[in-house]
């Protein structure tokens, strides 16, 4: 019965802890502008998430091992130092962004100036990242994340054509104002919102903070292979209340408020509160997954003692990389910084990054001096070849998109 809750509220917290602020932008931004059409790339990157973050979970699972340790030791210091550079430029970018977030919304519901409220917020995530257990912050900050399931009630509750609206959904119907290369950014941008590289770092360490084994790998996929599909389904209903309230306004996307006016059209004064609360448990979820990413990946590389589940004065250069970060976030929020642009360049940049982040997972999760009989079979792997041939062409991409678009303005 134990591990069938654990498997229970896994699905969950994955579910909740899926949609964070890059998600919560982009999808309602391209709701907004391009309705269901590129419904697609949020398909294809959830089953892009879902195949990397079996491998990472299975590589913790079964050496007992973070994925970023065995990627330095696999193939290399230089190799893992560039991994390193990557990913850390993504997820600083990104826990700016979910700081950002959590103080708008606060602001929401306070009527105060987000960057009033940022060093308050950094303060409340760093004594969460000190104090907190791991599970307390998985658990409890995914659960109320799934708040946010009031976007699929709000679009029930909308009403809309569902025949109209599931016609949208071919590439086809992108709307005539809008160019090609708008919608390749912005598609570009959902695919590295669904697979930011610090999920599978903060999935894998996460595993040895949980002290996974062998025997868990089961209730891993299951996580995995439920949850994340339905946080996917939050992804495509928040894209679809943008659709089917802003839109037809040509109401675009700025604001978090923004974000959640679809929700208060459809179901009021209470229904706006829930998603808020949603908004701010995703926000805050995220920003202690991607702080303590910053932490796992430094601390990992360097060869420092790491985890929440070292005592504190034995693994105090963790510690400090968390405190370091969470200053250095905060202080390019004070400068006064958009949030929302910030959470858009992270997202576009995410996919850049993310061929440096998967293929030595790929490599590592092949290595039977890891896995043994655990390492990857010919569907894993076949999956793993499709998706870095995506990878690359999405990071190749992505520079000429925003330029080519001056950041999907064009």
């Amino acid at each position: 019965m134990k591990r069938y809750l654990n498997v229970l509220l896994g699905v969950l917290t994955a579910i909740g802890g899926f949609v964070d602020i890059g998600d919560l932008v982009t999808n309602a931004q391209v709701g907004a502008r391009f309705g269901l059409s590129l419904v697609w790339v949020v398909v294809l990157g959830v089953v892009g998430i879902c195949v990397f973050a079996e491998m990472s979970g299975r590589i913790a699972a079964v050496s007992g091992r973070a994925t970023f340790d065995l990627v330095r030791e696999r193939l290399g210091p230089r190799m893992g130092f560039l991994n390193l550079v990557g990913s850390m430029l993504v997820t600083l970018l990104t826990f700016i962004a979910e700081i950002g977030g959590v103080a708008l919304a606060l602001q929401l519901v306070s009527s105060v100036n987000h960057v009033l409220l940022v060093p308050f917020v950094a303060a409340a995530i760093w004594i969460v990242l000190w104090r907190a257990k791991f599970s307390s912050i998985e658990n409890v900050l995914g659960l109320l994340g799934l708040t946010l399931i009031g976007f699929a009630v709000a679009l029930w509750q909308l009403g809309p054509d569902w025949g109209e609206l599931a016609s949208t959904l071919s590439p086809a119907e992108k709307p005539g104002a809008e160019s090609w290369a708008t919608y390749a950014f912005f598609g570009v941008a959902l695919f590295g919102a669904a697979m930011t590289p610090y999920e599978v770092f903060f999935f894998s360490s996460g595993g040895v903070e949980e002290r996974w084994t062998s025997k868990d790998i089961g209730v891993m996929r299951a996580n995995v292979l439920i949850g994340f599909p339905l946080g996917g389904i939050l992804s495509v209903a928040i894209a679809g209340c943008a659709a089917v309230v802003l839109m037809p306004q040509g109401i675009a996307v700025e604001t978090l408020g923004q974000v959640g006016l679809p929700v208060a059209v459809a179901l009021g004064k209470v229904g706006l509160a829930v998603v808020v609360l949603g908004f701010f448990a995703a926000t805050f979820g995220a920003a202690c997954e991607t702080g303590l990413s910053t932490g796992y990946s430094l601390a990992q590389y360097f060869g420092f003692q790491w985890g929440k589940y070292v005592r504190t004065p034995e693994a105090a250069g963790f510690h400090v990389i968390l405190l370091v970060m969470t200053v250095l976030a905060a202080g390019v929020l004070l400068t006064g910084v958009d949030p929302i642009m910030v959470t858009e360049i992270s997202v576009v940049f995410s996919a850049v990054a993310l061929p440096l982040t998967y293929f030595p997972i790929l490599v590592v999760a092949n290595d039977p001096d890891y896995l043994g009989e655990h390492r990857n079979g010919r569907l894993a792997n076949l999956l793993g070849l499709v998706y870095l041939v995506v990878i690359v062409v999405a990071a190749v991409a992505a520079i000429p998109l925003i330029i080519a678009t001056s950041m999907g303005q064009g």
